[in-house]
């Protein structure tokens, strides 16, 4: 199974990431988030698959979030009104994201990555 990782190669857990899934030899196709934004279909289906809120989408971190005051906004926001933010700018997405046939990760913790039944190389 290829996996595919959304990153921004400038954002160093973003690397760590990549080298996480090098040193494990798990195959990946990488994608630039910024030139590739993530589509309102694809965050549609990927929240469903992660199993979590949109919300933990967000790139709580970034200055866009800051700067669009998103933290006092994104609660009184329906799902799809994050999802369309979301779908507008990849600097609004956390990442890194790692996406399987069934599986989405979001962001780098190297030790839930470690166990992870969706890395069946580990």
């Amino acid at each position: 199974m290829k996996y595919l990782l959304i990153a921004y190669p400038k954002c160093s857990t973003c690397q760590k990431a990549e080298a996480w899934l090098d040193t494990h030899q798990i195959p990946y196709d990488k994608r630039h988030i910024v030139d590739q934004n993530p589509t309102y279909e694809e965050l549609k289906n990927w929240v469903s698959l992660s199993k979590l809120p949109v919300k933990k989408f967000f790139n709580t971190s970034g200055i866009l979030y800051r700067e669009l005051s998103l933290k006092d906004k994104i609660n009184g926001m329906t799902e799809e009104e994050k999802l369309k933010l979301l779908s507008s700018n990849g600097m609004l997405v956390k990442r890194p994201l790692i996406i399987g046939e069934n599986h989405v990760e979001v962001g780098f913790n190297i030790e839930k990555w470690e166990k992870l039944n969706a890395f069946p190389s580990i």
